[in-house]
């Protein structure tokens, strides 16, 4: 920890080292580390970020997929279990997404330790009120409960890659949980990416990485930035949550799509040398999600005091704050 950050966790009450709050050393890597051969080369390709234990999200992007007309690779980019403590649900989310591409993300990681230093690892900022930090270290710890009583093989999750890299069209994507240069980073967060203070390290980590774009989640918020810079261009698509509401009034998830051709059913998209980059919503049956999530975590429980209201309503997210738009650095 630099003087600056050391200086702020005192001034905080040293709320950076509770579990919850940390970012261990663990999760973080260099943007360099996308200089290799893409491990995936696709027509279409779903980027899959916070699915959060929704088997009726799985379901309807199982169904979307097999009405593209090409063939259609999944990743499932991190915290795709969450809310899924029910071992029959939990046994379904593993079933559904192990046929595909999978990265960890913090929930994964931390399901398949078996230290609880990092609490729940979503390294939340210090805006994030503490009770919220505290119910998710909850949420996780009932998690790994239930990963341990279904005998799951935890080891499996931990040997899940933190990153992949992606080729479509010509375009080289790195797919990521948290940011460039973390696990659960929040460089990728939708304020984060409109704070002109920001700027170099976006820049810095498009020419460490040579990626064309960054296919992210982690923040639960989306966003798509299409960013202009002294060595080129990039986009970052950051698809918010797969299984949960994005908007306000609005119960549908959201995944990342990226293809040559572009869909008729995106929520919107831009385009980088040929190549589309588009939110796709996800309509699964929210009547049927919201008595799933009740009969696993009633009132009272940990997830329905922090997840409940985001649920039934959306968050106060709207669909302007996440639509592209074109930044100059």
């Amino acid at each position: 920890m630099n003087a600056t950050g050391a200086r702020a966790e005192r001034r905080n009450g040293g709320r950076q080292a509770q579990p919850g709050r940390i970012c261990p050393l663990s999760y973080r890597y260099s943007p360099h580390v996308f200089q290799r051969d893409p491990e995936i080369v696709a027509e279409t390709l779903y980027v899959i970020g916070g699915l959060y234990g929704n088997v009726e999200s799985l379901a309807r992007i199982v169904e979307m997929a097999a009405a593209e007309p090409d063939p259609v690779t999944l990743v499932f980019n991190g915290d795709f279990h969450w809310f899924d403590v029910a071992a029959a649900d939990f046994l379904a989310i593993e079933r559904g997404v192990r046929g595909h591409w999978a990265l960890r993300g913090n929930v994964e990681t931390e399901i398949a330790s078996n230290d609880f230093a990092a609490g729940c690892g979503c390294a939340y900022p210090l805006d994030v009120s503490d009770a919220v930090v505290s119910r998710s270290n909850d949420i996780l710890q009932r998690l790994r409960a239930t990963a341990v009583a279904a005998g799951i093989d935890r080891p499996a999750l931990a040997a899940l890659p933190m990153h992949l890299v992606a080729r479509v069209g010509e375009l080289r994507i790195g797919i990521v949980h948290g940011d460039a240069a973390s696990l659960a980073g929040w460089g990728f967060a939708h304020d984060r990416l409109d704070d002109p203070s920001h700027g170099r390290w976006i820049e810095s980590v498009f020419r460490g990485a040579c990626v064309d774009a960054f296919a992210s989640t982690h923040t639960c918020l989306p966003a798509f930035r299409h960013y202009r810079h002294g060595h080129g261009e990039g986009v970052v698509a950051n698809n918010g949550a797969a299984g949960m509401p994005n908007f306000a009034g609005d119960p549908s998830g959201l995944v990342t799509r990226i293809a040559r051709k572009p869909s008729p059913h995106r929520l919107f998209g831009l385009e980088l040398r040929g190549t589309h980059l588009e939110a796709l919503p996800v309509r699964f049956d929210a009547e049927r999600w919201i008595r799933r999530f009740l009969s696993a975590w009633p009132s009272g429980s940990p997830a329905h005091d922090s997840y409940y209201e985001r649920i039934v309503s959306g968050p106060r997210f709207e669909v302007p704050q996440a639509a592209p738009r074109r930044i100059a650095i």
